[in-house]
């Protein structure tokens, strides 16, 4: 069994009346990736401020292996590392000078050995004399996860990665992720909107909401909480039909291009739904059936939070 490196206790935060995290508690094993997701305003930002030491806690702990965040502040942040595609570098500097500068945030045996090591894992060669002003989105980004492992962080939080990244780059980030994982048994706190990523890397997903945790469990077990699946069906003729017995059925429906409707039914219910659409002479010419995903909970507990 893996050790907790990472140990959240009745943490909360208030801003005057206002309580932006309230009383949650999580750990977070050695090796393991942790999804950390929510709508926006959920608390997400100011819990990982806290990871950080940025903001201190109105009340709760936060302990990094075994070690209280408070108590021994600058010994773990040597251990532990942060990026966010919203994190801005200094705009004028290159990227050598960001990542050389920053090197000497921590206490690296060979500084220059390993921005080059960074440079080759992150493909950043054909940008390193570019001062930051000059690369793009997805470029800072890229940059900005090379400064992460900048320290061979035991534990990594990534606050939405691969936002601005195109899909080649964001395939190669989380195979990285992964192999990292494998490799030293690395322990990562990951936020992102997007749940077919989480549902790729993550092992554990806390849920939050108001500033409160509403679910904590692997990614399978929370999608198979949701009952709705979606179906989608190919029909060209008595289209008009099979939307006026979805909405007579108040099964929620859309349409798709010319002839493809997509209905949300509950899993159980598909074979007594097909039954009665063949009943009324609706034929579909292709059928595909797609189970809940990650999104489809997500979508579902936002809704019922009143987002």
């Amino acid at each position: 069994m893996n050790s907790v490196v990472l140990e959240v206790k009745n943490l909360t935060k208030k801003f005057g009346n206002f309580t932006a995290v309230d009383n949650i508690s999580f750990s977070m094993e050695e090796g393991e990736i942790l999804g950390f997701l929510g709508p926006n305003g959920a608390g997400k930002t100011t819990t990982i401020q806290m990871l950080l030491g940025v903001l201190t806690p109105t009340s709760g702990s936060i302990s990094y292996f075994g070690k209280e965040l408070l108590l021994h502040r600058e010994e773990i942040l040597e251990k532990i590392s942060f990026s966010s595609t919203y994190t801005n570098l200094p705009w004028y500097l290159t990227v050598r000078e960001n990542l050389t500068s920053l090197s000497y945030l921590y206490d690296i045996e060979n500084r220059k050995q390993r921005v080059e090591k960074l440079v080759e894992t992150f493909h950043l060669e054909k940008l390193i004399n570019k001062s930051i002003g000059q690369l793009s989105a997805g470029q800072i980004t890229r940059v900005n996860i090379a400064k992460a492992f900048l320290n061979s962080p035991k534990i990594l939080l990534l606050d939405e990665p691969t936002a601005s990244l195109d899909p080649d780059v964001a395939s190669y980030i989380r195979e990285f992720l992964l192999t990292e994982k494998e490799k030293f048994h690395i322990s990562i706190v990951f936020t992102s909107h997007n749940m077919t990523e989480v549902e790729e890397l993550c092992d554990r997903v806390v849920f939050i909401n108001h500033g409160r945790i509403i679910a904590n469990d692997t990614p399978d077990k929370l999608t198979r909480s949701i009952e709705i699946s979606h179906i989608e069906l190919i029909v060209k003729q008595k289209k008009e039909a099979l939307l006026s017995f979805c909405t007579k059925e108040k099964l929620p429906h859309q349409t798709i291009g010319k002839y493809v409707v997509r209905i949300d039914v509950k899993e159980r219910q598909i074979p007594e739904f097909l039954r009665q659409i063949m009943e009324k002479g609706i034929i579909y010419d292709e059928i595909s059936i797609d189970k809940p995903t990650l999104e489809d909970y997500f979508l579902e507990m936002s809704g019922k939070n009143n987002i």
